[in-house]
């Protein structure tokens, strides 16, 4: 008796995916809710868990295949998983428990880590082998990972004399191999890398995108972070960045021009009432846009940990096509790659996108005098199909109002 393993559905929109990886080989023992296989779809990685124990049968859909939802890309055989806890009691029997845990590792091969456990992996630059997993099919976990790190940092402490050099930092490595002997060299474009492109050419092509720019003082922002940054996270168990203050300050503006939330459908307008922001996060697969559900009705330190949970998320592609959907706008902070300006593309069927920049010193004239302040450029780029000019520009006006004076953000002013 055999259990095919199918695409499952991926979402609303999304009809195909792309074998990225499978984790086991044909004739290795599956677990039930086991991990088998990674899909890469147009917006998120999906992994797919085995309906039932047994042994991996067959593979019909190799890494690199383009399957729609509900097809059947492999098999799993009955039989095989029952013969596995056998096969391992009888290991037991003949040798002591710690050799049975020193054997776990070796099950832990790069090809049966998990995007995220993988990622840790190669920044910290350990060995997978060397660490105990307490998985599923002793499959490492991040805590796994970061139990071993810890471990490693307090051995100098509590051992000095037997102490070890640090080992070197990992290499930093590209997400495609490069081969450097070619002049050139083809690699074919990820379904993510794909959507990407297909979205900004959909958002020129339809959109009338026009971009208005101001700037801002961040100088009352820094001194009232500096001032509440150590409380605020002790507090609230999260640090007080700036991305809170300028989704504040976005809330305030979109409620009195509401026509920066809104969007085209056909010949209507649609005035969106509820306030989802998406934030921009570049991972190595590429931008994704997350979104920050019903920010009215969120506190500093809720924005603050919303924003940091979806960030970690995303860079550990572990987003669902929910977190993806349904934004009324977009921020995007260019600044954290040392951006001083820029005009960034609306979020098709988003009209409006706000770009923060890199904080810098300049010279200002401040009461007659010329003084030095951390400045920032602020970028609008507005649908000027729905927006005009003048709402625009006052839009961004009342940004740089609030985060030049953030008591405005308390009184809602």
């Amino acid at each position: 008796m055999t259990t095919p393993i199918t695409v499952p559905a991926l979402g609303e929109s999304v009809s195909e995916a792309t074998i990225a990886k499978w984790m086991k080989n044909v004739g290795d023992p599956v677990k039930k809710d086991e991990a088998l296989v990674e899909l890469e779809t147009d917006k998120v990685t999906v992994e797919v868990f085995a309906s039932a124990a047994g042994t991996l049968g067959e593979i019909s859909a190799p890494a690199g295949t383009t399957v729609n939802v509900g097809a059947v890309i492999g098999s799993i055989a009955a039989g095989g998983a029952a013969a596995a806890p056998a096969a391992k009691s009888t290991v037991a029997a003949a040798a002591p428990a710690p050799a049975v845990k020193a054997a776990a590792p070796t099950a832990n091969g790069d090809d049966r880590l998990s995007p995220a456990v993988k990622k840790l992996v190669d920044e910290s630059g350990v060995n997978p082998g060397a660490i105990a997993g307490t998985g599923k099919d002793g499959r490492l976990t991040k805590g796994d990972v970061l139990e071993h790190l810890e471990k490693q940092k307090a051995a100098p402490a509590a051992a000095p004399v037997a102490a070890r050099p640090a080992p070197a930092p990992a290499p930093v490595v590209p997400h495609v191999p490069r081969n450097l002997t070619e002049r050139e060299e083809r690699v074919p474009m990820s379904r993510l890398r794909r959507r990407i492109a297909e979205r900004l050419k959909q958002a020129q092509n339809t959109a009338a995108i026009l971009t208005t720019f101001n700037e801002v003082d961040m100088t009352a922002v820094m001194a009232l972070r500096d001032r509440y940054k150590e409380g605020f996270e002790k507090k609230h168990k999260v640090k007080l960045g700036f991305m809170s203050f300028f989704v504040k300050a976005a809330l305030q503006a979109l409620k009195e021009i509401p026509a920066v939330n809104a969007e085209i459908d056909g010949d209507d307008l649609i005035y969106k009432n509820h306030y989802d922001i998406g934030v921009a996060v570049g991972t190595e697969q590429g931008l994704v846009v997350p979104v920050l559900r019903n920010v009215d009705a969120l506190s500093f330190a809720e924005i603050e940990s919303g924003i940091t949970e979806l960030g970690k998320r995303a860079r550990d592609g572990k987003l669902s096509i929910e977190d993806l959907t349904g934004g009324t706008f977009t921020i995007s902070n260019g600044g954290t790659y040392g951006s001083l300006m820029s005009t960034p593309i609306i979020n098709p069927p988003q009209s409006g996108i706000l770009g923060m920049h890199k904080i810098q010193q300049r010279p200002m004239v401040v009461d007659g005098k010329i003084e030095a302040r951390p400045m920032m450029y602020l970028a609008l780029s507005y649908d000027h199909r729905i927006i005009d000019g003048r709402e625009a520009v006052t839009f961004l006006v009342r940004i740089k109002e609030c985060l030049e004076d953030p008591q405005r953000l308390l009184i809602e002013l």
